[in-house]
């Protein structure tokens, strides 16, 4: 998400991850009012409404110049569901917003009027890329996190916040604030498992290590607990495949040093390390097998099976049995 570094007019917040629009709609207010035109004692004018609603008078008004010539900010939401009429009327506001007038378009990028987020790049907007996260992209979210904090952790605390936290953005935001601002800054695994262990979600990463570690009551008992509490089929069947993918990558390598064999890998030492404890339990026939359910549960997750409940644990109790203890 881009930094406002002096007052820009206009901006674009573009996706629809609800927790990442509000931060970058309040980032754009925060710096305006630090940096504004205000009355002392008065509160920085902040207008909202529908772009769809905004009538030509309306808009008008809002976008006119201020008669004290005091800074505001008018943030027009669900810009991709505006009509014609909408769209022309905001992209000659924005092609030229009054001096003091900040100007903040919310577009989920797609909808009717997906066209306009190429005009107003074009006008020059600031854009706070806004979309939702994928599973994948979360790690990168902590860690992010944790730099904007000023705070350096190793990538066992990020794999740690994840699994103890889950996949909500704004409870992950709220993990990493709280623990630096109760470490000191200083935080190691033992500290987060102290905060979050056993208060957030069962992730799809518990139910992977158990199976793989050949628990099989323990990864169908935490499977269905992390079914209970809605984590998504296909998350589910990530994580399974991410752990077998793991193993099949690590065991024939041996066991290494996990920092040397990192960039020959493409995987951080911590994860080698992790499955090199793993893989003496499993054979090149046994992970062949393992590979082949992972990639079927993969379609099945994604439509091929009527019964995804079943799909997953099925696999879940196959993978763990292919493990000899």
């Amino acid at each position: 998400m881009s930094t406002p570094t002096q007052l820009e007019q206009l901006h674009l917040v573009l996706g629809d991850e609800e927790f990442l629009v509000e931060r970058a709609v309040a980032q754009v207010i925060g710096h305006v009012r630090a940096n504004a035109d205000v009355a002392a004692g008065a509160e920085l004018p902040v207008n909202r409404l529908r772009a769809g609603d905004a009538g030509a008078a309306e808009l008008a008004e809002l976008l006119s110049p201020s008669l004290f010539a005091e800074d505001r900010v008018v943030v027009l939401e669900a810009a991709a569901e505006a009509g014609k009429d909408a769209v022309a009327l905001i992209l000659d506001a924005a092609g030229d917003p009054p001096p003091g007038v900040v100007l903040v378009v919310l577009h989920s990028g797609g909808g009717r009027a997906k066209a306009m987020t190429g005009a107003l790049e074009k006008l020059g907007a600031v854009v706070h890329p806004c979309a939702k996260l994928k599973s994948g992209d979360l790690i990168g979210f902590i860690r992010g996190e944790f730099r904007t904090l000023g705070v350096r952790v190793s990538p066992e605390v990020v794999q740690s916040v994840f699994e103890g936290v889950g996949s909500n953005l704004r409870e992950l935001a709220a993990a990493c604030s709280q623990l630096t601002s109760d470490t000191g800054g200083k935080i190691d695994v033992a500290a987060v498992q102290r905060y979050y262990s056993g208060k957030a979600e069962v992730s799809g990463f518990d139910v992977a290590d158990k199976a793989v570690a050949g628990d099989t009551a323990g990864a169908i008992e935490a499977l269905r607990w992390a079914m209970l509490r809605g984590v998504p089929h296909v998350l589910l069947a990530d994580a399974l495949a991410d752990a077998v993918h793991s193993i099949a990558r690590v065991a024939p390598a041996g066991r290494g040093d996990p920092f040397r064999m990192a960039s020959e890998l493409g995987m951080p030492p911590w994860k080698i390390k992790k499955a090199q404890a793993l893989a003496k339990g499993w054979t090149p026939t046994s992970v062949g097998e393992a590979l082949r359910i992972v990639a079927a549960l993969n379609a099945d997750v994604k439509g091929a099976s009527a019964d995804a409940d079943y799909a997953v644990e099925s696999a879940v109790g196959r993978v763990s049995r292919l493990r000899q203890v």
